[in-house]
């Protein structure tokens, strides 16, 4: 019976086209509102590294003076060199990685190329490792190129291929600034979402943007390299020149830890704590112990890299997917009542009214079918649309096959539900009225 019903409901389509029209249109818009609007949230507040978020840590420490003091306040998002000089020597976690982002002119080989004006990031070997960064050509340079302050160089595929084509370039010399660098790699495709290992001071944003390029971390302070990004100091600032300046209390550095497992989260905050009460009583650290410790997704969320005008839209879209169903009702109500007389024939013949709700609630479902490919449709042109407001909007716009199938699946949810109502009022046509008006 069902295969017979579901034939019957392709049929009534063509009953009533101006009302089935009108209901796969109210449908298909408010399912395509509410689903691409659900999409960029999605994409904007995904997991970039499911895997192992909860094992990667961000370390915060309050270096602030006392004018001003507040207690409990959020201390600083980055951390000093000196601070961070330590923390890379603790031995906490696994892996321990310290960047910050820096800008160059590079001088490609070819002469009629103009010098290109990069944006990179200064790093240690752990990074690599600790983001599980993809490489193409090559590798990571080494624990001792960060001890010797070696100057190597990891480009970024877009950068490589700009400089020297679709060919293998590691092992050949880059001149940047007035320093030559041996290039010792180059990335696969890696642009995480959002783009969490750097999105204070990441040039491009948590969306949009990438690294061109990578230089170790200890190289980039021997060449004094500044850093392109906020720099926070406190009281009278740092001594001048390079070397006031990161012996200083200024913040400029982003700091990770790498633990073997979720439960070393614990240690490592204690361990903090500690650091921060030795750093207090020798003068470093001026206020009381203030720390932090946050995984990935609590990093996000402290920095708000969803902000609230997301979520309200997408509860707004939602909202005015409910409006869509409530009018979704109205016309299959208009629809099942015209056909009040079928329904009483029917009943008079012997058909239950339970087989009567199967066969309009199948009827009401083949219009959600027609609806959710319309619908997905229009979510695919909604997110297109979206997409060209920037280029964080582009990187976010995006479906997945997650969000395909939850498309899908609220077209046909929605159908049902609203041919609920209509189904239950149309079993409960009285055969000897409708056939008494006949």
């Amino acid at each position: 019976m069902f295969r017979y019903y579901l034939n019957l409901g392709f049929r009534s389509l063509r009953r009533n086209p101006v009302l089935t029209i009108l209901m796969v249109i109210t449908l298909s818009v408010g399912v395509a509102a509410s689903m691409s609007t659900y999409t960029v949230l999605h994409m904007m507040s995904g997991d970039p590294i499911p895997h192992k978020s909860d094992r990667l840590f961000v370390p915060q420490l309050d270096t602030g003076g006392m004018v001003g003091y507040t207690a409990g306040e959020e201390p600083d998002d980055q951390l000093s060199y000196p601070d961070t000089q330590r923390l890379l020597a603790s031995g906490q976690g696994i892996r321990r990685t310290a960047i910050y982002g820096i800008n160059d002119a590079i001088t490609p080989e070819r002469a009629d190329m103009a010098p290109l004006l990069a944006n990179g990031g200064a790093t240690t070997a752990d990074f690599f490792a600790m983001f599980e960064v993809p490489f193409r050509y090559g590798n990571p340079w080494h624990a001792d190129d960060d001890a010797r302050k070696a100057d190597v160089i990891v480009l970024s595929r877009a950068t490589s291929e700009k400089l020297f084509g679709d060919v293998d370039p590691t092992g050949k010399d880059l001149t940047m600034g007035e320093t030559s660098y041996r290039i010792v790699g180059v990335l696969g495709d890696w642009q995480p979402l959002p783009r969490y290992y750097r999105i204070i001071n990441g040039n491009g944003g948590a969306f949009a943007g990438s690294d061109e390029f990578f230089i170790p971390f200890s190289t980039a302070v021997r060449h004094e390299k500044r850093n392109s990004g906020n720099n926070n100091c406190n009281g009278d600032g740092p001594e001048p020149g390079y070397a006031g300046w990161i012996a200083s209390d200024c913040t400029w550095i982003q700091f990770w830890f790498e633990g073997a497992s979720v439960g070393e989260q614990a240690s490592i905050k204690a361990w903090l704590d500690d650091y921060a009460s030795e750093q207090h009583r020798l003068g470093w650290l001026k206020r009381p112990v203030n720390t932090r410790l946050r995984n990935t997704m609590q990093w996000l969320e402290h920095l708000e890299v969803v902000g609230r005008d997301s979520r309200i839209q997408v509860w707004l879209a939602f909202g005015f997917l409910l409006v869509c169903l409530v009018n979704t009702v109205g016309l299959l109500l208009a629809k099942f009542s015209a056909r009040a007389g079928e329904v009483g024939v029917r009943r008079a013949l012997g058909a239950t009214r339970s087989a009567i709700f199967q066969q309009y609630l199948i009827e009401a479902s083949v219009i959600g079918l027609v609806g959710a490919a319309l619908g997905l449709a229009l979510s695919f042109a909604g997110l297109w649309l979206i997409g060209q407001q920037s280029g964080a909007m582009a990187a976010v716009a995006k479906m997945d096959w997650a969000m395909l199938l939850a498309t899908l699946l609220l077209s046909l949810c929605a159908s049902v539900l609203a041919g609920f109502l209509p189904t239950w009022r149309a079993c409960q046509v009285r055969p000897a009225l409708q056939l008494k008006a006949q």
